[in-house]
């Protein structure tokens, strides 16, 4: 403990790098959570939360984006953890498991709404070029995410719960209904919203039939 009260950090044993990375990132993500948006998030920030120098991030991450990439790669990796325990919980009915990994999509965004918004309304998009992002760091997040969304429709339209004709495009499509509703929901919370709304946009969207 310092002299003013703050907690200082045990520095990590050789070849323990990682777990300082690890440190850095959770950081990051409390900072996040507390203010809701990503602004805060500033290398000198980062270290005081993580109890470091702020010259010791440079060794792990060399901007203030690269710590921002790592922090939306963590959420993705959390959401798709939840999404998969989700089906997994739903058992092997197709349509519940879809039913399942759509509802849990919802919850996240409801329980994490400032990381849900850092990882798709745009409040975090670094300038490709100025910083140590690339293109391709950007286009492959959420990867995953759409894959199992995928997944479960393809499985529906095989057992025939669902009707679907182009998989690849409704799932698409239901990404985006679920995106919107999570966003509606989460700048208009005194609106009324009908009980059983979230699952008929994922019914329209998923064709499913009456079986």
């Amino acid at each position: 403990m310092k002299a003013d009260g703050k907690p200082t950090r045990t520095r990590n044993p050789r070849g323990e790098g990682g777990r300082l990375r690890g440190e850095i990132v959770a950081a990051a993500v409390a900072l996040l959570d507390e203010a809701g948006e990503p602004s805060g998030i500033t290398l000198r920030s980062v270290a005081r939360r993580a109890g470091i120098a702020a010259p010791s991030i440079y060794r792990h991450f060399p901007d203030q984006p690269a710590i921002m990439l790592a922090l939306v790669r963590k959420t993705f990796t959390e959401l798709d953890d939840r999404l998969a325990a989700a089906m997994d919980a739903a058992g092997d009915n197709p349509k519940q498991r879809l039913l399942a990994v759509c509802h849990s999509y919802l919850e996240f965004a409801q329980t994490h709404p400032g990381r849900y918004r850092t990882m798709f309304a745009g409040l975090w998009i670094p300038e490709l070029g100025d910083s140590s992002v690339t293109e391709e760091d950007m286009a492959t997040l959420g990867d995953k995410t759409l894959g199992l969304l995928a997944g479960a429709l393809i499985d529906c339209v095989t057992a025939g719960y669902a009707t679907s004709t182009d998989p690849g495009t409704d799932t698409v499509a239901l990404w985006l209904g679920l995106h919107g509703f999570a966003h509606q929901r989460a700048v208009a919370p005194s609106f009324q919203w009908p009980p059983d709304i979230a699952d008929r946009i994922i019914t329209a969207l998923a064709h499913f039939t009456d079986k």
